[in-house]
């Protein structure tokens, strides 16, 4: 089976069973994927550009775990949990918390060459070693009472954290090694030196397995996208059967990336092939980030879980410095353009999250079209074992 062509499939053995609808709703499932996967795996936060300086820091919160990113005296980026080694305050301390607004994934601010703790003031430096401990200088050993560290890597300009850095380093399991053949996929796009244009940020009513299954089939195309079809006339033929991404998707003539004329006055990206000047390319980066690639802009999509039939969704769109420094820029067309259709999956992705919930639903299926959709059922699978 594996060596037939989707037509052959579709003939033949139409459909596959998807992940059973449990998956998708209960409480102690979500339980399980935060633990094996959202603990255990390197997932996507933010842009190394949000920590330009010294001392800058980002303050995070994954699925209840409160997280600090420090930009260090060496200009490296650390990772830390949120919490004093005393008595367990958080570090960072904000009247009123406004996460994932603004141009900014979290709460940001400065530390001014250290890290000192509201509560007892104990004091840490950038690179999390505990250096003042108020009266207690000749009882304790400080070696011991760092901070809890993240693991932290980088990669196309986005830092990564990993919860469990020992045990990630026990097994090898680097952000290269989760990342594969991710890498070559998009090598040509000068990702690590584009600068954040715009975001919009959404909290979506669906699990986030449901939206990434739907990012990664056309099956949906002409019926919820018409607008993006007739940018892309490909998403609509045969259900997506015929995409092959490998070169990326191409446009309607005349029309090169997403907005509604399909054309942008910005250069395309320095280094691209000749296919992807005019192809657009779609990537996922599981467990939580689906980057789209167009000519001239990237739209990078971040998914934050907040519980088991809701996710917070952050759509950054990156530019090349060049075109954001010309006084005539302008990402308006583009944001409006993905805004559309951002919503108009968030719909059915929302519909979908409803449709499970009824007594008859155990379990849907992935057609031939929807091979794409289906890596989701194998990731479950090897991360958590059978289901």
């Amino acid at each position: 089976m594996i060596n037939l062509t989707k037509a052959e499939r579709l003939a033949t053995s139409p459909l596959e069973p998807t992940l059973p609808g449990s998956c998708y709703l209960e409480e102690a499932f979500f339980a399980r994927e935060r633990e094996a996967i959202f603990f255990k795996e390197w997932v996507g936060v933010a842009r190394a550009e949000a920590l330009p300086e010294v001392g800058d820091y980002l303050q995070l919160e994954l699925l209840g775990q409160r997280l600090l990113l420090v930009r260090g005296k060496d200009l490296q980026i650390r990772g830390f949990y949120d919490v004093c080694r005393h008595r367990g305050c958080a570090l960072s301390i904000h009247t009123t918390p406004k996460p994932l607004e603004g141009m900014q994934p979290g709460p940001s601010g400065k530390f001014k060459n250290v890290i000192q703790c509201k509560y007892h003031s104990w004091v840490y430096d950038l690179n999390g070693q505990l250096k003042v401990a108020p009266f207690l200088e000749e009882s304790i050993n400080k070696a011991d009472l760092s901070l809890y560290p993240l693991g932290v890597a980088l990669w196309g300009g986005w830092i990564f954290v990993n919860l469990s850095p020992q045990e990630a380093e026990a097994r090898g399991w680097t952000l290269e090694r989760q990342l594969g053949a991710e890498i070559a996929y998009s090598k040509n796009y000068p990702l690590a030196d584009l600068r954040l244009g715009g975001r919009l940020v959404y909290n979506v009513k669906a699990n986030w397995k449901v939206i990434i299954e739907n990012y990664n089939e056309c099956y949906h195309c002409a019926g919820v996208h018409p607008e993006l079809c007739d940018i892309v006339p490909a998403f609509k033929q045969a259900g997506g059967m015929s995409l092959d991404w490998s070169d990326g998707v191409p446009h309607r003539d005349g029309a090169f990336t997403f907005s509604f004329s399909g054309t942008s006055l910005r250069a395309p990206f320095p280094g691209l092939s000749e296919a992807e000047k005019v192809n657009h390319k779609g990537q996922l980066i599981f467990p939580n980030m689906m980057i789209s690639l167009a000519a001239e802009h990237v739209a990078a999509f971040t998914l934050w879980p907040q519980h088991v039939g809701e996710t917070r969704i952050i759509c950054d769109f990156l530019f090349h410095p060049d075109e954001l420094d010309k006084a005539t820029f302008d990402p308006s067309e583009v944001m409006a353009f993905w805004d559309l259709v951002n919503k108009q999956d968030w719909v059915v992705c929302e519909a979908v999250q409803q449709g499970m919930k009824t007594r008859v639903f155990k379990q849907g299926y992935y057609a031939p079209m929807e091979d794409l959709a289906a890596d989701m059922r194998r990731y479950i699978a090897a991360k958590l074992g059978d289901l």
